[in-house]
């Protein structure tokens, strides 16, 4: 017997929620707290490598596409946790997303999609490359950049909120 199937209509709600999510509240302004800078890219970097690890008809060129594509992601991610704005408020560290930020997000969605076609054409399937996957390693990259900009500020993180 299989394991479990998960309906890929329920998972694209819940990633999509969990995106909504997470730019909403960095449009109007949150607290950084390392929980809050990791959690949705791990579960989405896992969520994407399991739905990866359950495709059986991958090919060596697919893989090699999907590590570069996930590698340039979480570059991209950087570049766009270069321009967020971060702010010391009530004594801890804060991050916003501004103009300049939905600006590099993009022209960086229009690298990612040459990417794409670009792999696509070169022979990696289509389908091999899990969204969930790409979405979290820019998500990554964004975090790092972000909490290593939140360190040198010697702003203090936020405690991790308790919900």
């Amino acid at each position: 017997m299989g394991g479990t199937h998960v309906n890929p209509w329920l998972l694209a709600a819940i990633v999509t929620a969990v995106v909504i999510a997470v730019v909403i509240r960095r449009i109007i302004g949150e607290p950084v707290s390392v929980r809050d800078l990791f959690a949705a890219p791990v579960i989405l970097i896992v969520i994407g490598t399991v739905s990866l690890a359950k495709k059986t008809d991958l090919t060596g060129t697919d893989l090699i596409w999907v590590i570069a594509g996930t590698v340039l992601g979480a570059a991209l991610g950087a570049l766009r946790g270069a321009t967020i704005r971060l702010v010391d408020k009530g004594g801890f560290l804060w991050q916003r997303y501004d103009g300049r930020t939905f600006l590099t997000l993009v022209g960086t969605l229009a690298v990612a999609a040459g990417f794409n076609a670009l792999a696509v054409a070169m022979g990696m399937h289509e389908e091999a490359r899990p969204l969930q996957l790409s979405i979290g390693a820019s998500f990554l990259g964004e975090s790092l950049v972000v909490g290593g900009r939140g360190l040198a500020s010697g702003i203090p993180f936020a405690p991790a909120r308790t919900r």
